[in-house]
């Protein structure tokens, strides 16, 4: 069972970036379709942002142009690379498979605020 742990969140200020890693450690990481999801307080969790084992990406309406998810299959690692933040990015983010398989690691936490 591949196991996932994000890191790299933080408080940043609206219009500011930040850099989130996801580590795949014990299993086999490249053939999947990786996604970071979010949930914001007292909302469900949502999809952000996929990317095929082949580099294709697609991203949720509400972050498309500002935010960019990549992969490192040599190092299995997933990021996202977060600009343009606005308040109401602010959520834990994850990431899992894509289906997200429902075993969800501790997250991280990004707050935008002024």
């Amino acid at each position: 069972q591949v196991q996932f742990v994000e890191s790299g969140g933080g408080l940043v200020q609206p219009g500011g970036s930040l850099r989130l890693s996801c580590a795949a450690s014990g299993g086999i990481f490249r053939p999947y379709v990786m996604g970071w999801y979010r949930q914001p307080p007292g909302k469900p969790r949502e999809l952000v942002a996929r990317i095929t084992s082949g580099h294709t990406t697609t991203y949720s309406d509400s972050v498309k142009g500002r935010f960019t998810i990549s992969r490192d299959n040599a190092k299995n690692m997933v990021y996202l690379q977060m600009n343009g933040l606005k308040p109401e990015d602010t959520a834990v983010y994850y990431c899992d498979k894509y289906p997200a398989t429902g075993y969800w690691g501790q997250g991280t936490q990004v707050t935008v605020s002024s």
